[in-house]
């Protein structure tokens, strides 16, 4: 597991500190050499252990205490360890959080109890309907439309880059209303995976194999009570679900970042280079100490997030813009030193190091682009001050 120092911080209570030990040791053993020939397959495989291990109680509120809340934390550390393991295994649990995240804070009742215990026992599949080909970053210029006919509302338009797109059971999509312009004119619905009118119109493909795909609905008709919230708030209610789970893409950067770190210091102390081990070499010891600085650096900013989070906290968009910045760039850089450190094996297909090469890239621009973190970052230091 390499360092659990970091357990020890405040942050932290005990609850916390057994659930890293006890699903580092479930991953250890369920996530070792995890085949991902077949991308869908392997994700529905995944969630279905996840499932089983109980862990993704951990990815909704109790749908038996609608009072309850997420322990951002407690995503935070089941994020950072799966990526320490497995990046694929840390996007499955990522999707069943974040797909139906917006039932878990905005839901109703009847939502709630209806979708949450099948996401929870791994029966279905969720995804977060946002991005449109011309609305990445601009989620106020949502141009897909739902409109008002009798107690229907029909979808009509296209999103892409869609996350779990084409195995997916449920989806949140984000659709323009037109209560009033931009932002305050869309809301969000659920939309079942076998709607008619809902298409999968593409696979698409990346550098590293995720199921995405862009989608299409043409007519699709669905219920009135699949709205969620009240019409016109859903781009509050998909700010809400960011401001939650933002955190969480930091800390999955974090576990790719950790594991690079690993994989660095057992290479540097059993590869020898003139006659000596690796890190005898300044130069390498300086890289490893970067690597270190990064590491602990990203995992305070991530925890402290989390941590306000939990603690009451309305909105923690600040704290969570630069978690995942700091930390998603920041691992970029540990990933690439590593990648040096380890010379060929680096840049050799299936190796560990590769991997996480090809894996950290995305994260730098799915939910908020670091550019977009900046702008963040920057407006809300001059709202305080």
């Amino acid at each position: 597991m390499g360092d659990t120092s970091w357990q020890d911080w405040p942050f932290f209570s005990d609850h916390h500190r057994k659930l890293a030990r006890d699903l580092d040791v479930w991953a250890g053993r369920e996530l070792a050499g995890l085949d991902h020939e077949n991308t869908d397959e392997t994700c529905r495989n995944l969630v279905s252990r996840l499932a089983a291990g109980g862990w993704l109680d951990h990815a909704t509120i109790d749908p038996n205490d609608p009072a309850s809340s997420l322990d951002v934390r407690s995503l935070c550390i089941i994020r950072e360890t799966l990526a320490r393991h497995d990046g694929l295994a840390d996007f499955a649990f990522a999707m069943q959080g974040l797909g139906s995240g917006a039932i878990s804070l905005f839901g109703t009742l009847a939502q709630k109890d209806e979708w949450l215990p099948l996401v929870r026992a791994g029966r279905v599949l969720s995804a977060f309907a946002l991005t449109e080909p011309q609305s990445g970053s601009d989620v106020a210029n949502i141009t897909l439309s739902a409109t008002r006919d009798g107690d229907d509302y029909i979808l009509d338009g296209e999103k892409t880059w869609i996350s779990n797109g084409g195995i997916a059971g449920l989806y949140v999509v984000f659709a323009r209303t037109g209560e009033g312009p931009g932002a305050k004119g869309l809301s969000a619905f659920i939309v079942p995976g076998d709607a008619p009118g809902l298409e999968i119109a593409e696979r698409l493909e990346t550098i590293a194999p995720h199921p995405l795909a862009r989608l299409r609905f043409a007519g699709c008709r669905i219920p009135a009570a699949n709205r969620i919230g009240e019409g016109g708030q859903g781009f509050k209610i998909a700010m809400s679900v960011l401001d939650v789970f933002r955190s969480t893409v930091a800390a999955a950067a974090l576990g790719f970042a950790r594991r690079a770190l690993d994989e660095t210091i057992h290479r540097v102390q059993n590869r020898h280079l003139f006659g000596a081990p690796l890190f005898d070499l300044q130069m390498v010891q300086g890289h490893v100490a970067d690597m270190a600085l990064d590491v602990d650096s990203s995992a305070l900013l991530v925890y402290r997030a989390a941590w306000l989070k939990d603690s009451g906290a309305a909105r923690v968009s600040r704290e969570a813009a630069m978690a995942k910045l700091f930390s998603t760039d920041h691992a970029q850089t540990v990933i690439d030193k590593a990648v040096q450190i380890h010379g060929g094996d680096g840049v050799r297909s299936g190796h560990i190091i590769e991997r996480l090469y090809r894996e950290i890239r995305a994260l730098r621009i799915y939910e908020g682009a670091s550019d977009v973190q900046r702008i963040i970052i920057a407006r809300q230091t001059l709202a305080h001050t």
